[in-house]
Formats: C-alpha cells, structure tokens, sequence
C-alpha cells in the first residue's frame, strides 16, 4: 500500500531507542475495551523488530496508557487501560525483559509528564523507532513529540495499526510532512553496529 514511499534505513544501534507504543490487551485483544480491528497484524512484524533489536542492544522502550478510574480522557473514550487491571497489561508477545524500560502515561502523548524524555538522553539516544498502536493517536503525538524535541523519528508501516485505512494514512503523512520522520517496514531498518560485549 505505501510501497512508494518506503526509504532504507541504517541506524547507529547505540543511538537508537525502539519505542512500542501501548500494545496493551485493552487495545490488541479482540474482547479488549478499546480493539483496534486488524492490530494482531502488526504482533508478527513487531516481534520480529523487537528481538534483532534486543540482538543489537538498543534502548527498548514501552509505554502503557495507564489511567486512573476518573481520568479525564474518559469523557472522550469509553474507559480502558485502567491502571493494575489486565486490560492495562502489555500483550504476553511482547513482554517486556528485566532492564528494558517501562513508560507509564495518561494521555496521548508519552513525553508528557513522563520520564521518557530522561530515560533516551540518558542513553544517549538521537533516532527513535516508534511503533505500536493507535497511530494517529498515540503513536502519531509521541512521535511528534520526540521530534520537536530533536530526536530522529523512524516510522516502520508494519509495526504501527489504526482503526482504519484513512487515519493510517494520515499518520504516515503527518509524520512525514510534520515532522520529517522516514517512512519505512522493519525489514528496511538495519543496524550498523552490534551489541557492545557484556
């Protein structure tokens, strides 16, 4: 579908965080609160993405939309991802590993009122691989947000779901235009180092 606009792209492991984005039960599940119709698609791809990116030694990063009973973005949504309830739970596929880091936020955004913004200047981070779901909600404002704040957004198509075919597109535009992020798959992101040795 966007074959097109697809660029390769090599990035300095140690420079490069991979952001997964609520992949949460609430989301990815089909009796979840909030489904996003279609988002087991994108487990497979991820996954894959995840480990040569484990293999490589990135910073791993996840976040979950972590909500208390009466949040304020429930007179928007139905209620979802409320905090320490199974919806909230990342998906058993891509649970996180001991040391990788875990972002909890109540809005779209994952740089707001977070320690995400610390955790890849700590790192020493410059390029962010932002994937997950929904993509013109939370993926598209986080991935906005980092690159506002200078970091290099990477968008890999295969890696990110919507509720439909239009809002898809739009993140690739926005995210393209906006914020001069490269459009990709994960089989177009390499790397050009290797794990340092432990």
């Amino acid at each position: 579908m966007f074959e097109s606009v697809l660029e390769r792209c090599t990035l300095t492991a140690s420079k490069t965080a991979l952001i997964i984005v609520d992949m949460q039960k609430d989301f990815i599940h089909s009796n979840g609160k909030l489904y996003v119709l279609g988002s087991e698609k994108i487990i497979a791809p991820l996954r894959a993405l995840l480990n040569r990116c484990r293999e490589k030694g990135l910073t791993i990063v996840f976040t979950q939309d972590w909500h208390p009973e009466d949040a304020v973005e429930f007179r928007i949504w139905p209620k979802h991802c409320i905090a320490e309830t199974q919806g909230a739970e990342i998906i058993d596929e891509l649970k996180p590993n001991p040391g990788e880091f875990i972002v909890k936020k109540e809005t779209y955004d994952a740089f707001f009122n977070t320690n995400l913004e610390s955790i890849l200047n700590r790192a020493g981070v410059e390029n962010v691989i932002v994937t997950g779901v929904v993509a013109n909600i939370c993926v598209l404002h986080t991935a906005g947000s980092a690159a506002l704040r200078g970091f290099k957004v990477v968008l890999p198509v295969d890696c990110i779901a919507a509720l439909n075919d239009f809002d898809l597109k739009l993140t690739i535009r926005q995210v393209s235009f906006l914020y001069k992020g490269v459009i990709t798959s994960s089989e177009l992101i390499s790397f050009n180092s290797s794990k340092p040795p432990s």
